[in-house]
């Protein structure tokens, strides 16, 4: 990241630190406003505030991240290859990483707190026909259990949320997938979102609903959510960014000779 800085610097890119906490598309250049105060303005802008993976909130989820608790079960799964995984959810999330986590892990156990999924149809039946998954039932996660020293996540310690009943799960990687929170409540209002909060864009393209404004990354993508294809549309962005400008500045030219 920091030689990708370097070269963006040394073709003239300036950069600011500052957060943005206020945006106004109204009228043209843009305006953006900083928490320091500064006003920043612009013809195009281009959106990649990302995506953040949700979590369960516990002080043993935080303090094992990285050391068998992971939210993205294709960055870290190949990690785990030949060990015994958990997944923790009941979406398409939680199913999709549980059915991946099979081309590593020869036992995989999807732990969810209700007695149904809210997967697609087609998931479930994947995931209720795959031998090397076991589902359990009504169940959350207390604690992520620390083996101490260089150990890592060893166990989960669950609840049965009928009956109330405490049980282990001995374990070695332990993977969240309770969904993502897409970076765009300081969007709304101002563009169109989908049913998700993702940005929404032209398909094929990173056209926002705003003409000039772009949005690439995972803040408009929740299928892929890789580094990979968030650099991609990145590439994409710029380039329609660059052709906006390009179209905008020929019909001032055209504007001007009539």
């Amino acid at each position: 990241m920091e030689q990708m800085q370097k070269q963006a610097e040394h073709v003239g890119t300036t950069l600011m630190y500052d957060t943005v906490v206020e945006v106004d598309f109204s009228q043209r250049p843009f305006r953006l406003v900083g928490d320091s105060g500064d006003i920043y303005e612009g013809d195009v802008l281009i959106i990649a505030t990302g995506a953040q993976a949700k979590w369960l909130g516990l002080d043993s989820e935080d303090a094992l991240k990285g050391k068998g608790v992971s939210a993205c079960a294709t960055c870290d799964g190949f990690f785990y290859r030949g060990k015994k995984v958990a997944v923790i959810g009941g979406g398409n999330t939680a199913v999709e990483e549980a059915l991946y986590l099979t081309n590593h892990s020869p036992d995989v156990t999807l732990i969810h707190r209700r007695d149904s999924f809210r997967a697609e149809k087609i998931l479930q039946e994947r995931l209720f026909a795959h031998k090397g998954i076991t589902v359990l039932w009504n169940k959350e996660v207390a604690e992520f259990v620390d083996g101490g020293g260089t150990a890592g996540l060893v166990a989960l310690e669950l609840i049965d949320t009928v009956t109330g009943e405490r049980s282990r799960l001995e374990t070695e990687g332990g993977f969240v997938a309770i969904g993502h929170h897409p970076a765009t409540e300081l969007f709304r209002g101002h563009l169109k979102l989908d049913a998700d909060h993702y940005i929404w864009v032209e398909t094929g393209s990173t056209r926002t609903s705003v003409p000039g404004v772009f949005a690439c990354g995972d803040v408009m993508d929740k299928v892929y959510r890789q580094a990979v294809t968030a650099a991609g549309t990145g590439c994409m962005a710029a380039l329609d960014a660059e052709r906006f400008l390009a179209e905008a500045e020929f019909e001032m030219v055209a504007e001007a000779a009539e």
